[in-house]
């Protein structure tokens, strides 16, 4: 079609412009990346050319392609976004033929630089492990986003080092990390001239009843999801390289990667004895704790995390940790998370600093940004020495009341309204669940050590909106904590006789469960696939030191998460347990004195007596060191265990987090 001359420029005129502005409005939120390719192959850092590089952005199926590009001589690359910033994640992957694959993982914003290598193939293998099992990244991308900080904790996407939390305290040498993580390194770099060293690392990691992974990145990650199979064969080969160093010097129980944080947010308030962890709706961790580091005093404060493990600061509306106030003192197991995202927490006290008995106790209330709502001595009611507390959907609080054997509810969170139970004498409740029905299950643990019987009790609500007894079963001995899996089944940790005793919802017993490392359980809970997963905190009879702290997991009721030929309740962790050892640095507080004091015995137990353990939307699994693992300087004058270790990408996420 032909315009006459006039009207044809002005067509062209309104035609330049649209182009002017759609590319105006395309390139707004466009970006950069430049990066280097290397590897160390060879025994050295050195840049690989010809490989293809592919810029992606994460989303619940397959990533969306943004950019590729050929490394030229120099190993660099640069790919220009449509995009510099996701409600998911970007990662950018480096093909190097022939079944290896590399990447890197850059987070929500793209940054102006990355570099590609051994270690940050590891950092993306294990922290996206749970996202890696269709072969490719996928998921919800807050999830994602969750999984990207914990890559950040192991390695520095801008220069392909070890990342600074890794490599200083409370990790470097204090835990086999950080040299765990180079090993890892090494394997890959084995991997990339030694088809024979590859084939067979494919098969090692085949998990099972699945499928052989077909690239390098693939291995990695079912590695990461079942990191106790053939340990001394892919330990023998992460030998082949030295060039991540330095590396383990001993086989580890299991390839599991961990960060360990200890940073309350101020130095006069260490953590003493975290006991419990909830996770708020932005992933924020907040952390019941016993006492001032130190002594056996209670403490009047308690913990927020970031989802990476760094003290909460009070950005955009979060929580400052830590957080006192509201009758805060001394919380012990109990902290659970209402429908409103308010946090409860109990207050049982410690070494005689205890909640005033003439109130009957106390419960704190805190807000979603860390303000008391509660009054200065805490919300009474009834209960006295507060352990577990749990509320259902409606934001009914129920509470396990220690101090005088009882169980209470306060209706829609109101403590005017309270009702309790009285139980029998020394039942002592302890652990508190509500399930996705209302029920609220509890453990009479009788006592600490267990001198008085125990029992598994449930509770409902009646007509008249109190608190009623439905049943309650005798069994093991210290019980402890408990938790319910998708089917309502309830698993209970009993400490005293290394037993988890599950229950189906009319209270029939349905078997009792030990292996896989489980020594003195205390917390229990349930991953995405109905797994049970185990906090330790070992045995309590005075002289028993605990200096093998441990993680357990076993079968859950599932069949179609059960790997084959697995019964329910079958150990599904080495018999050790998962573990973390010292690679030879003492433990550290965050202040840097050392676990016991300056005058003090030295400790190189990096994971100690854990009490509670919850898994966060990208399926890191974070257990709190509760006490010190030395029994008898710990039970007279110094309990209080010192920070979290998150295991990273162990266990499938939760439908809802723990």
């Amino acid at each position: 079609m032909r315009f006459p001359r006039g009207l044809a420029a002005s067509v062209r005129l309104v035609v330049a412009a649209t182009l002017l502005a759609a590319c105006g409005s395309s390139s707004a939120g466009a970006g950069v990346l430049s990066g280097t390719l290397k590897t160390s192959a060879s025994g050295c850092d050195r840049p690989l050319a010809g490989a293809e590089i592919t810029l992606f952005e994460a989303t619940e199926t397959q990533p969306g392609e943004l950019g590729k590009a050929v490394t030229n001589k120099s190993g660099r690359f640069e790919i220009t976004s449509p995009t510099d910033t996701s409600s998911s994640i970007f990662f950018v992957t480096a093909n190097l033929g022939n079944g290896v694959e590399f990447v890197t993982i850059l987070g929500p914003d793209l940054p102006p630089s990355t570099t590609i290598n051994e270690l940050t193939t590891v950092a993306a293998a294990w922290s996206m492990a749970q996202f890696y099992r269709t072969g490719v990244i996928a998921g919800d991308g807050f999830a994602l986003q969750l999984a990207a900080g914990m890559n950040d904790n192991i390695v520095s996407s801008a220069t392909g080092e070890s990342s600074p939390v890794l490599q200083s305290s409370p990790n470097a040498d204090e835990t086999n990390s950080l040299r765990l993580t180079r090993s890892l390194a090494n394997l890959l770099a084995a991997c990339v001239n030694h088809p024979l060293v590859r084939r067979v690392f494919f098969e090692l990691t085949r998990p099972p009843g699945g499928s052989t992974p077909v690239n390098t990145v693939q291995a990695l990650a079912s590695l990461a999801r079942n990191p106790g199979q053939n340990v001394a064969t892919i330990y023998s080969f992460t030998k082949l390289r030295n060039a991540y160093c330095p590396a383990l010097v001993r086989m580890p129980d299991a390839w599991t990667v961990t960060v360990k944080v200890n940073d309350s947010g101020n130095d006069a308030f260490l953590f003493g004895g975290p006991a419990n962890i909830v996770f708020d709706a932005k992933g924020y961790a907040w952390v019941a704790n016993n006492v001032v580091q130190g002594t056996t005093k209670s403490a009047k404060h308690i913990m927020v995390l970031k989802p990476n493990g760094q003290p909460a600061d009070g950005a955009n509306g979060t929580p400052t940790s830590p957080i006192s106030g509201g009758g805060i003192l001394g919380v012990g197991l109990g902290i659970t998370l209402d429908p409103s995202g308010s946090v409860w927490v109990g207050n049982f006290g410690w070494g005689g600093d205890n909640p005033t008995t003439s109130g009957n106790g106390s419960i704190s209330k805190i807000s979603g940004s860390g303000v008391p709502l509660s009054v200065p001595n805490g919300y009474q009611g009834g209960p006295l020495r507060v352990q577990g507390v749990g509320t259902d959907s409606a934001g009914n609080l129920w509470i396990s009341s220690f101090g005088n054997d009882s169980v209470y509810v306060f209706p829609l969170g109101n403590p005017e309204q309270s009702s309790g139970v009285q139980q029998y004498k020394g039942s002592q409740p302890f652990g508190m669940h509500v399930t996705r029905t209302g029920a609220a299950w509890v453990t009479n643990g009788g006592g600490f050590d267990g001198s008085y019987p125990s029992s598994v009790a449930k509770f409902e609500l009646n007509d008249q909106g109190a608190a009623e007894l439905k049943f309650r079963k005798f069994v093991g001995k210290a019980l402890k904590s408990l938790a319910s899996d998708s089917y309502g089944n309830v698993w209970v940790a009993s400490q005293g006789d290394s037993k988890i005793y599950g229950y189906r919802p009319d209270g029939t017993q349905f078997g009792s469960f030990s292996g896989g490392g489980i020594n003195g359980p205390w917390g229990v809970a349930v991953d995405g696939e109905d797994h049970i997963w185990i906090a330790n905190f070992g045995p309590l009879q005075p002289g028993s030191n605990f200096t093998t702290g441990r993680v357990s997991k076993l079968c859950g009721a599932n069949p179609a998460a059960r790997p084959h030929g697995k019964a329910t309740g079958a150990p599904l962790s080495p018999s050790t347990g998962y573990t973390l050892p010292s690679a030879g640095s003492q433990v550290l507080l965050h202040d840097g004195t050392p676990l016991y004091g300056s005058s003090g015995p030295r400790s190189f137990t990096p994971l100690m007596r854990q009490t509670g353990l919850s898994i966060d939307r990208a399926g890191n699994l974070w257990t709190v060191n509760n006490w010190k693992p030395n029994f008898n300087t710990d039970v007279r004058s110094n309990p209080g265990g010192d920070g979290i270790v998150i295991f990273v990408g162990l266990a499938a996420p939760p439908a809802v987090p723990q």
